[in-house]
């Protein structure tokens, strides 16, 4: 019972003490509440104040903004009426001015009037005198007629035909002058350059012909050659693409063809079927195409060997290909490879004397007689080919140009040009180092010859130093020594243009007085 008592009293407690702190809890949030709308009111009443503050401050900024603009427009206003009274004050002056030059273009106007009136009355005075002049001219021209006993247009013929006898004996003597001085000059500088490009370079020269001869161990050879009813020969020249020549020539035979590599391969393949004895058309085939490796590979060996001598880098494959075939191939019996260096080393040279690009001159002089490697395969002038195959190789327009123009195909434009065709003048003329056919050798004599006769005035002419020189004679009684003059440079000039030829001619006219008298 005590117990149970116990137990009530205490609920009773707890429950007292829930509702008692549920009371004093709602107080404390009431208390809180109130602080808090306290603070609103206060952060309400201080920001009102804020917003205020800033309402005043910004109707103060614009009130001074718009003050400021328009003390701007009223100063911009100021500077646009000033500047109008100055354009208006020039406007004034100008029209002022305008009106002071009409009045003098109308004073200048009355003037010229009054002036073309006086010049008109002067022309026709002037004209009256020349129609007075004129007919006194034309009677004293017709007394002077009756008195001479000529026309007027016989006598000027007769004036004209002095004069230019005279004008013509005039340019002689003073291109007889001008040629010497400059002779001198020129020749001197010249002699210098090209003496000391041919000392510091003189290369060796080997004669080629246009035909190859293979040597046999013996003449029962050439029946193996020419096979069974003829078919090893017919399948060397099928292969090769040569023409071989079997005739009574003892321990030997001759290959003849235009194209100068097909000749080095048939050689080379001949010479191997002789040493291996075995010739049958299947093994000449096979032979064949062995060669035509080699010599390929020959050749653009030469062509790097070339380039490496002369120094030269940066040529296309092509074109040293190209270099290299020039080995098989000859020009009046000279080696064109070995004219081709040599050229090439006479133009560094020569260059390096003038001051001019060295390297470039060494690559037009080695790839100048390009298009000789093609030219059995390709129609045109070798310059021409030349030139296209450089240009078509990427070679600078420079050296496309040189190559074409070394013969004069094209007009010469530059001193490569010139240099090119001096060192290749000088490669080809000097004494050994070319040859040509007896027949076509007598053929230029005597056109040389016979171009100098067709002129007139010359007596006699003679080719010498094997084609190097023209020797003419003119008649002393109808040519003077300045005509002479001018009959050589004619003649030098026609045999550029007619002929072709190696080098360089000299032509020398010779005219003599002679005196003569019998004693008896």
């Amino acid at each position: 019972m005590a117990v149970a008592q116990l137990v009530i009293i205490a609920l009773a407690g707890m429950i007292a003490g829930a509702v008692i702190g549920i009371i004093v809890r709602k107080k404390m949030v009431e208390n809180k509440l109130d602080s808090a709308e306290a603070y609103s009111r206060n952060v309400v009443l201080e920001a009102s104040k804020q917003a205020e503050t800033i309402k005043k401050e910004a109707q103060l900024h614009a009130k001074d903004k718009l003050y400021q603009m328009k003390l701007d427009f009223e100063e911009e206003t100021r500077s646009r009426r000033k500047e109008l009274q100055n354009q208006e004050r020039r406007l004034f002056q100008k029209e002022e001015t305008l009106d002071k030059k009409m009045e003098q273009v109308e004073q200048r106007e009355s003037v010229t009037a009054k002036t073309e009136r006086t010049l008109a009355n002067r022309e026709n005075g002037l004209k009256h005198q020349e129609d007075e002049l004129n007919g006194l001219i034309g009677e004293e021209r017709r007394k002077l007629e009756r008195i001479a006993g000529i026309s007027a247009a016989e006598a000027k013929d007769m004036l004209v035909s002095s004069m230019e006898s005279e004008a013509r004996h005039e340019a002689s003597k003073l291109i007889k002058k001008i040629e010497s001085e400059t002779r001198e000059i020129s020749n001197r500088k010249a002699q210098e350059v090209l003496v000391l490009a041919m000392k510091r370079y003189a290369g060796d020269y080997v004669a080629e012909e246009t035909v190859s001869v293979v040597n046999l161990p013996n003449d029962e050879m050439k029946g193996r050659i020419i096979g069974r009813e003829g078919r090893n020969i017919r399948a060397i020249e099928a292969a090769t693409g040569i023409d071989l020549i079997i005739d009574d020539t003892p321990e030997a035979v001759v290959l003849s063809g235009f194209n100068p590599v097909r000749r080095e391969v048939a050689k080379v393949a001949l010479e191997r079927l002789i040493e291996d004895g075995r010739i049958h058309p299947a093994r000449i085939e096979e032979v064949v195409e062995r060669a035509s490796r080699e010599i390929e590979a020959n050749i653009k060996e030469a062509g790097e060997q070339a380039t490496f001598d002369i120094g030269l880098h940066g040529i296309h494959p092509e074109l040293i290909k190209l270099v290299g075939r020039l080995r098989y191939r000859s020009s009046y019996a000279q080696n064109v490879l070995e004219h081709s260096i040599e050229v090439g080393f006479l133009c560094g040279i020569m260059a390096a004397e003038l001051g001019i690009d060295e390297k470039q001159a060494k690559r037009i002089g080695l790839l100048h007689d390009i298009g000789k490697a093609v030219d059995h395969e390709v129609e045109g002038a070798h310059a021409n080919i030349g030139g296209d195959l450089a240009k078509k190789y990427g070679e600078s327009d420079e050296v496309v140009h040189a190559i074409a123009a070394h013969h004069e195909d094209i007009q010469a434009t530059s001193v490569l040009d010139v240099l090119i065709q001096t060192a290749d003048t000088l490669s080809g003329a000097r004494p050994g180092a070319r040859r040509e056919m007896f027949e076509s050798y007598v053929k230029r004599l005597e056109d040389m010859e016979a171009i100098a006769k067709s002129f007139k005035g010359v007596g006699k002419s003679y080719a010498i130093q094997a084609g190097r020189e023209l020797r003419i004679m003119v008649e002393s009684d109808t040519v003077d020594d300045f005509e002479s003059t001018m009959i050589c440079r004619e003649i030098a000039k026609k045999i550029e243009k007619d002929l072709s030829y190696p080098g360089q001619i000299k032509v020398i006219v010779i005219r003599e007085t002679r005196a003569i008298e019998y004693a008896k």
